[in-house]
């Protein structure tokens, strides 16, 4: 089995190579080939995957390029965890929207918009390539904003599924409270990439008992403070929203913090230097402490479970991924990308069925969605108006007077990478 990581050269790789030795008889990779047009950090980060590998007695071969073409020839898969215009465009993504009162943030609002128009032409000429190289292999997407990434690669036609770790993430969590194992929680998750909600919390499968109340009776407080969203509203919603909600139920009291501190983006950019010099030591052979505050905790798990069940391996039954809705959610268009639960297997993903939406979420969710089809419109064809548009049509935006200004200033920070501009 061969397996490519487009972004390869990512401080996250570790993490996701980690999994992989440890995880071996689940997916048993032969070859692992990392992609990455920076050749530097690529090696640094491919040295200390080859170590990883042996620490761990993993047979596998990790093979290093710049090359796609080279690196996605024969691949079984191939995962997409890339960032066009790295760190310095993320830190224009999280500063120039709070000029304009509005969240400054990578994967919604503006600046996630920002992200899209630079991220899907780009994800669209990799999956081409793909697709030339081996027609029958799966394209696992990391890349942010998911949702519209995985709505791009899907309208094209590709074998595209989406991937996010806020759902991995919350079982975790939620396991550690009621004191079980994660394989025994099942979520009852819904909604679009990071706009969702557990809306029941199983043991044992789809079918089990829901001890949501009973989370959220015990553990409601240590939940609340992670979701960084005071306890009264999750005992007034009933659910568990994901972290990313608070950007809309508390987005005024975010856009006054985000202006009173640094950026994520520099604190990440800090991190990933002092990453990359660890990863240099040759003595180096295992993921370092510190990557567990970059982000993308459970990351690994997740992709190998899902590589597995799409490859034909003994990936878990049940996953969260991004898929078409296909009439599971009745009031979204059959062709917009939802995070649910799905059975995965060789010929694809199928969500499973979700009960009755409260139209608390329901609404967003097809407001959101109609942003995201204007805002994939945007990235597909390009203009001013679209950008506008889309802009117009976010909650988290919404005022003409904004989205007229927030457009003049993405399409500015944004120049080099739009084609159109």
């Amino acid at each position: 089995m061969k397996l490519t990581v487009v972004g390869g050269g990512s401080t996250y790789t570790p993490e996701l190579v980690d999994g992989f030795a440890r995880l071996h008889g689940t997916l048993p990779i032969e070859e692992l080939v990392l992609v990455d047009p920076a050749e530097e950090r690529l090696e640094r980060v491919g040295g200390l995957a080859r170590r990883i590998f042996a620490r761990q007695g993993h047979g596998g071969r990790i093979v290093t390029t710049t090359d796609l073409d080279r690196g996605v020839g024969g691949a079984d898969a191939v995962l997409l965890q890339l960032r066009v215009g790295g760190q310095a465009a993320r830190e224009q993504d999280e500063t120039w929207p709070l000029e304009c009162g509005c969240v400054g943030q990578e994967t919604t609002g503006a600046g996630g918009l920002a992200k899209a128009l630079r991220t899907v032409p780009v994800v669209l000429d990799i999956a081409e390539r793909v697709r030339r190289a081996n027609p029958g292999a799966w394209i696992i997407d990391f890349t942010n904003p998911v949702g519209i990434v995985t709505r791009a690669l899907l309208r094209a036609g590709h074998r595209a599924v989406g991937l996010c770790n806020v759902a991995i993430g919350l079982q975790r969590k939620f396991a550690a409270h009621l004191g079980v194992t994660p394989s025994d929680v099942h979520l009852d998750h819904v909604g679009l990439n990071h706009l969702t909600w557990e809306t029941g919390v199983r043991l044992g499968g789809p079918t089990g008992a829901d001890v949501l109340a009973k989370l959220l009776a015990g553990h409601g407080d240590s939940i609340a403070a992670d979701l960084r969203l005071p306890r009264p509203l999750l005992d007034r919603l009933g659910v568990v929203p994901s972290p990313y909600l608070r950007y809309y139920y508390a987005h005024d009291a975010v856009v006054g913090e985000l202006r009173t501190k640094p950026s994520r983006a520099a604190e990440v950019a800090a991190m990933e230097r002092r990453l990359l010099d660890m990863y240099a030591d040759p003595a180096l052979d295992e993921k370092p402490a510190l990557l567990a505050e970059r982000g993308g905790a459970y990351y690994s798990e997740a992709a190998v479970d899902l590589a597995a069940g799409l490859l034909g391996g003994s990936g878990s039954p049940y996953q969260v991924v991004n898929a078409y809705n296909a009439g599971t959610l009745p009031f979204l268009p059959d062709d917009a990308v939802i995070e649910v639960q799905a059975t995965v297997g060789p010929t694809g993903v199928t969500p499973l069925p979700v009960p009755p939406v409260d139209p608390l979420f329901a609404g967003l969710m097809a407001n959101v969605t109609a942003y995201e089809d204007l805002a994939l419109d945007a990235a597909l064809r390009g203009g001013r108006d679209r950008v506008f548009r889309a802009l117009l049509a976010h909650p988290l935006i919404g005022q003409y007077a904004y989205a007229d200004t927030l457009t003049d200033r993405l399409i500015a920070h944004n120049r080099e990478h739009l084609t159109w501009a």
